[in-house]
């Protein structure tokens, strides 16, 4: 068992795994998405997704799905959705093993995408499930 990884140590995990994550035949669908790696989810978003004391996040999708993106979306400057993974909450539930967290870092970026492809949390859930 490990303590706690660098910031530049994860953040390379993140970068190896990539889109790995995503079945093949949708890696050329996700457009416009950018990947950040932060410590952990700021009072604004703990406020917004309504989490209690004791509650976190592993990553989270913001911006406007590839299902909801009409014929317009993309003419001028867009700016990228983002998909977030939070470091700390990762490592945690990954005991700071790092298979543990590699496999926790392509599970959220899973479950994350496919928010991007406008799932909602049932259907993820659900998918997860079979597949986890």
């Amino acid at each position: 068992m490990r303590q706690s990884m660098s910031k530049k140590e994860f953040e390379q995990i993140v970068a190896d795994v990539g889109l790995s994550a995503v079945p093949k035949k949708f890696r050329h669908k996700i457009k416009n998405v950018a990947f950040i790696v932060e410590d952990r989810p700021s009072d604004t978003i703990r406020l917004e997704d309504g989490l209690q004391e004791g509650e976190t996040l592993l990553g989270l999708y913001q911006g406007i799905p590839a299902t909801e993106r009409g014929d317009h979306y993309g003419i001028g400057m867009v700016l990228p959705d983002t998909i977030t993974l939070y470091r700390k909450p990762i490592e945690e539930k990954g005991s700071g093993d790092k298979e543990s967290i590699k496999k926790i870092i392509v599970e959220t970026i899973w479950h994350e995408v496919a928010h991007h492809f406008g799932l909602d949390h049932d259907t993820i859930e659900s998918r997860e499930r079979r597949i986890w």
